[in-house]
């Protein structure tokens, strides 16, 4: 049987995660470095991400980087990232190439094990997957509202604005979009939320008054890397509870035809299409729910 290399990528992950869970029998040592090398990843960690993922306390994961160190597999660094001053750990050349001959040996088992299995048992692995990683990663998850003008707030609008610049067809302006704007998401008027996953900021929405007993949902986002992980339903449960708060009745959204990720969330939590209320030049949906 052909496996695609979707598939390929999709059972990697399944083997990763029962790797996670019950460990590899004889892996020992390298196993460990190897797992090790796969979480840094080929654009690296911060160190407190790397820790939260691979379930070590600073004092281990500490001694284990050190040791990549003095094995010349990767190096520790001050840097800026998401928009935050963080300890950042990424992998020398001798350890990305180490990676790769990991990864060689990991589609190869993921081969193996699609010859093995049904279309619909590989369906079942995956969806099964999906559903674990959601569950060890919820604890992980932290929302909270942010100051608009914070790095990590910073960083994903700009990560926003150029999603959008991508996806849309004739491209998107983030001044016409009102991308400058930041006081509407400033009590009394809004609340921006940012999401984090092991400390990282991944994800943002903001709400703000709209008119009277309506809110406007804003600035919806999640890391293209986050988006299996339930965070974007997180985050919109989250802000309705904030619209509650503020005795709404209703809450409003607008988006593009071609987010489909986006529309398919709203409709899954209940909101319904309704006429243009704005004049967003980007928009060409718009989406209600009634808050009870």
């Amino acid at each position: 049987m052909r496996v695609s290399p979707d598939t390929t990528d999709a059972l990697r992950r399944v083997l990763a995660l029962h790797d996670r869970l019950v460990g590899e029998a004889g892996g020992g040592e390298v196993h460990r470095r190897e797992r090790m090398l796969e979480a840094i990843g080929r654009r690296g960690s911060t160190v407190r991400s790397l820790g939260a993922r691979l379930a070590l306390g600073s004092a281990e994961l500490g001694v284990s980087l050190r040791l990549l160190a003095r094995q010349g597999l990767a190096r520790l660094e001050m840097r800026r990232y998401r928009g935050e001053r963080a300890r950042f750990v990424t992998l020398t050349r001798t350890g990305a190439a180490r990676l790769r001959r990991a990864e060689v040996r990991e589609a190869t088992r993921a081969r193996r094990l699609a010859a093995s299995q049904s279309q619909a048992g590989i369906r079942q692995l995956v969806l099964a997957t999906v559903q674990i990683e959601r569950f060890l990663c919820r604890s992980h998850i932290v929302i909270a509202p942010e100051d608009p003008a914070s790095g990590a707030a910073r960083w994903c609008f700009a990560q926003y604005f150029d999603e959008l610049a991508t996806r849309f067809p004739d491209g998107f302006d983030r001044h016409a979009g009102g991308g400058t704007v930041r006081d509407e998401f400033l009590p009394p008027r809004g609340r921006l939320l940012i999401a984090r996953l092991d400390g990282d900021p991944v994800g943002c929405g903001a709400v703000r008054a709209w008119a009277p007993g309506i809110v406007e949902i804003k600035r919806m986002w999640v890391a293209p890397e986050a988006r299996r992980l339930g965070i974007g339903g997180e985050l919109l449960e989250a802000l309705e509870q904030l619209a509650r708060r503020r005795r709404a009745s209703a809450i409003r959204l607008d988006t593009h035809a071609t987010l489909m990720e986006a529309l398919r969330l709203y409709r899954r939590a209940g909101y319904r299409r309704i006429a243009r209320y704005n004049d967003n030049p980007y928009a060409q949906r718009w989406f209600e729910k009634p808050l009870r």
